[in-house]
């Protein structure tokens, strides 16, 4: 059955020294912790990998964090494999639970979820698949 969550979240990203491979490429690598509210309630974290290019507008990044907590009501963590790149401003985005990687009552977990920034606020909208619960 299809689901779709809606909400906000907030975000603290935070540097993080590189290997000495990757120190002088010109990435940037991050954690990232979240707190999701609205119809996913849950804290996330994770590791980022970005560029950003001299071209204004066109960036990339791809990232893996772990969230925990509760979407329509039901406990359990997933995996979020993102990997995304603005060209010249216009954005793509592939955000997807990673298949069995959630847990409890969101076992068998699957989905996308899309970012959108307005004024400095993020949103999500989550559109997943659960197996029905068993009673």
């Amino acid at each position: 059955m299809n689901h779709v969550a809606i909400g906000q979240f907030e975000i603290a990203l935070d540097s993080q020294p590189l290997s000495g491979v990757a120190a002088s490429t010109g990435l940037a690598r991050m954690s990232l912790d979240k707190k999701f509210q609205g119809d996913l309630e849950a804290v996330s974290q994770g590791e980022m990998l970005a560029f950003r290019s001299g071209v204004p507008g066109s960036a990339g990044y791809v990232a893996m964090e772990v969230v925990r907590g509760s979407l329509h009501g039901r406990q359990g963590s997933f995996v979020l494999q993102h990997s995304s790149t603005m060209n010249q401003g216009a954005p793509t985005q592939s955000i997807t639970v990673v298949p069995d990687s959630g847990t409890e009552a969101l076992a068998g977990l699957s989905g996308s979820l899309v970012i959108t920034i307005t004024d400095g606020q993020h949103a999500y909208r989550f559109e997943y698949s659960l197996p029905e619960r068993t009673r």
